[in-house]
């Protein structure tokens, strides 16, 4: 079987399924507990809530709210629970396919906001270490992304966003947290700015804004960084990454439905009438709507309490074990997403060794660095992990001059 063409005859599911399992011999074995990326476990019950949710509304069509009411009330009481976890509860938004259409949609709107107060700029301001998203939505919608660098801390550098203002400028942006080092900027700070300057201030808590309430329910604090700053107009956050829900679910939220109203895309010159979409999609896979409400009821406020100590317990034991073998954390990591250099040994070739022994994870280059996104189910092989970690460290070879470090520039 070649695959270049569709067979003529079709084939029962027990042919279809082994040919599928021998093709995943290779992927990443996060049921191994080996993956820090891509994929958010948090254990079988939840896994099988989503799934079979998933399954139930599988065929509806988030497209027709009319037809499927049930998926609208989901829809509805979804982004309710992320309002009013991000400080929000007047506000309004809405579910997308992922976090990078819900940067694109933030961008969009932020666009459209502005030409509809008379401002034509382009220009929008954010850290160094912002996600690629934002460029890749600004691309799209005739938008310029202006990077600037970050501060010692690795986080966002507020003077050096002020200095890249000017009237071009019609939104800021800022992480809760960054994806290259799990730090969140300094929002409280962005916020006074944003104010200074009249701009829309869009959060990115795409890895954070279902991890951080629970957080700090249980006593981390990372400052203010949702809608309890005055001038935060919108944030992204997915459901698929620390809210436990299957691919793909994120959501986009609106300070108010004044702001939100500026996001849906209407055509009515057609012969079938008029269509309104609030996303890029038009079709949207009622599956994941179904799974992202079951999974958020199923776990509730308590459950992810539970999960978020697990993280947090996994990330301050690897932090502490990886010190003692020279490893030092990128910044003051206080979430489940750290990044580990070690100014004495090529960690590159570390990380590189590590994925020998089945350990996925990313890795930065600035500085060099192994990159680990925590799960709940992490914490059984904590142990493990650094286990390997010190004999692949023992094993290194020292660090080149070549590979300092260095910041994002």
């Amino acid at each position: 079987m070649t695959g270049k063409q569709l067979p003529d005859a079709g084939a029962d599911w027990a042919t279809l399924k082994g040919e599928m399992l021998d093709m995943a011999a290779g992927d990443a074995n996060w049921r191994g507990l080996k993956t820090a990326v891509y994929v958010f476990n948090a254990g079988d019950e939840a896994r099988a809530v989503g799934r079979d949710a998933y399954v139930m509304f599988m065929a509806e069509n988030g497209l027709a709210p009319k037809a499927f009411p049930s998926l609208d009330r989901m829809e509805r009481e979804v982004v309710n629970f992320a309002l009013d976890l991000m400080g929000g509860p007047e506000g309004a938004g809405c579910m997308t396919g992922g976090g990078s259409e819900s940067i694109f949609m933030a961008l969009k709107t932020a666009r459209d906001w502005a030409r509809a107060h008379g401002r034509t700029g382009t220009r929008v301001v954010a850290p160094a270490t912002a996600h690629p998203a934002f460029n890749k939505a600004a691309h799209t919608v005739g938008l310029e992304i202006v990077r600037t660098p970050v501060g010692s801390d690795f986080r966002a550098d507020p003077q050096a966003m002020a200095a890249a203002i000017d009237d071009e400028t019609i939104m800021l942006v800022g992480s809760a947290p960054c994806f290259p080092y799990g730090l969140v900027d300094p929002m409280a700070e962005l916020d006074a700015l944003a104010a200074a300057h009249d701009l829309w201030l869009h959060v990115d808590a795409c890895v954070g804004g279902y991890f951080i309430p629970h957080a700090e329910a249980i006593g981390v604090d990372v400052g203010l960084w949702n809608f309890r700053l005055p001038h935060v107009a919108s944030i992204s956050a997915d459901l698929h990454k620390y809210g436990y829900t299957p691919k793909g679910a994120s959501t986009v939220l609106y300070r108010s439905p004044d702001l939100f109203r500026h996001q849906p895309y209407t055509f009515d010159v057609w012969p079938c009438g008029s269509m309104s979409t609030p996303t890029l999609a038009g079709t949207r896979p009622g599956g994941s709507i179904a799974a992202a409400w079951a999974v958020l009821r199923h776990l509730g406020r308590a459950g992810y309490q539970a999960k978020a100590r697990d993280v947090l317990e996994t990330r301050e034991r690897i932090q502490a074990g990886a010190a003692k073998l020279g490893f030092e954390a990128v910044g003051d990591p206080k979430l489940g997403l750290i990044a580990l250099t070690n100014p004495e040994k090529d960690t590159l070739a570390i990380a590189d060794a590590m994925r020998a022994r089945g350990w996925v994870s990313a890795r930065t280059g600035s500085p060099p660095a192994i990159h680990l996104m925590l799960q709940p189910a992490h914490i059984a092989v904590v142990d493990s992990y650094l286990a390997d970690l010190a004999a692949e460290t023992r094993l290194a070879p020292k660090a080149s001059a070549a590979a300092g470090v260095g910041h994002y520039a």
